[in-house]
């Protein structure tokens, strides 16, 4: 794993970006304090382009791992109508 400053960083992020490409990690520096990590996706190709974009944006962070199959044989909550239906107005009051 690389580190690198800022400054060098925006210099020469067309390099920086392509050896991430090549599966390299980048820890990011400002004034030698380490504040972000640059990792490759895994696989571009089976992901979504607008979840590619929410990335890029920073909304959305992809999984590290997949579920572990025992999640989807899980028995779903149960949760009363009445409950449901306090909880989506509480959300919408405090919009």
């Amino acid at each position: 794993m690389r580190s690198v400053n800022i400054a060098d960083l925006k210099n020469r992020l067309s390099r920086y970006l392509q050896e991430v490409r090549e599966g390299e990690e980048l820890v990011v520096r400002d004034r030698n304090l380490p504040i972000a990590k640059i990792v490759p996706i895994s696989d571009a190709s089976e992901i979504d382009p607008d979840d590619l974009t929410l990335v890029a944006s920073g909304q959305l962070r992809l999984p590290e791992k997949p579920l572990p199959a025992s999640f989807w044989s899980m028995r779903a909550p149960r949760v009363s109508t009445r409950r449901a239906v306090a909880a989506v107005m509480a959300d919408r009051e405090g919009d």
